[in-house]
């Protein structure tokens, strides 16, 4: 049986880390490991996550580079990549190795549920699982997981400070196609209701074109807000 790793990227995540960790002690008993990949938290993130993970590396700030320490310093066959507002299906174990084995597919993602107060996030979140199963891109949102070999073969995601997850999506895609489970990861609306729905999802539709059309990952955080490293 595949053993499973799940990496999470973090930084400054010290108000949510300890009960997202939480979540994924009953994967731990069931021998899933966690490994918490660090971009230079200011805060307590690493002070709070001792005992409820199995190991926690620093890795230069920035998602793609972060994940790719972690799944360096991981020892499963298959990689699962989870952000830290991100919650689990309870069985997210098996459910990620028997589609794996029954679809003799690389990789995968979940379908996803948005987690807020606005009636608008169920429907930003139908579109996320219909636009993924149609392109067969992923979100970071969605818990990519794949193979050790393929993630490999892939190169990792590329560093860059924002999109990797598509990046990776579309290098995947020349292994194979994902495997798309129904089961869904509940994720934080946080960053939709920050700015409101309609203009987070509108934002979020441009860059991704502009992406699309050549732009500068780096132009696109800063239109994002990611801070600069």
């Amino acid at each position: 049986m595949a053993s499973l790793s799940i990496i999470v990227p973090v930084l400054n995540e010290a108000p949510v880390i300890a009960q997202a960790l939480a979540a994924l002690v009953p994967l731990r008993a069931r021998g899933v490991e966690v490994i918490i990949a660090d971009g230079g938290s200011e805060d307590d993130t690493l002070g709070r996550v001792a005992t409820l993970a199995d190991g926690a590396i620093t890795a230069p700030r920035g998602r793609g580079a972060q994940m790719n320490a972690g799944a360096q310093a991981a020892h499963g066959d298959v990689l699962l990549f989870l952000h830290a507002d991100t919650r689990l299906p309870t069985d997210a174990d098996g459910l990620v190795r028997d589609g794996l084995t029954h679809s003799r597919r690389a990789w995968g993602r979940f379908d996803v549920a948005i987690e807020g107060r606005s009636p608008s996030l169920r429907l930003v979140a139908k579109l996320m699982n219909w636009r993924s199963r149609l392109t067969g891109i992923a979100t970071g949102d969605q818990a990519i997981f794949v193979t050790r070999e393929a993630f490999a073969a892939a190169g990792g995601f590329p560093d860059i400070p924002l999109m990797e997850d598509i990046v990776l999506s579309r290098r995947l895609k020349r292994i194979s196609r994902p495997v798309n489970l129904a089961a869904r990861v509940v994720t934080s609306g946080r960053r939709w209701e920050k700015n409101g729905v309609l203009r987070t999802v509108l934002l979020m539709w441009r860059l991704r074109l502009a992406f699309f059309l050549g732009a500068s990952p780096a132009t696109l955080a800063r239109s994002y807000g990611y801070a600069a490293r």
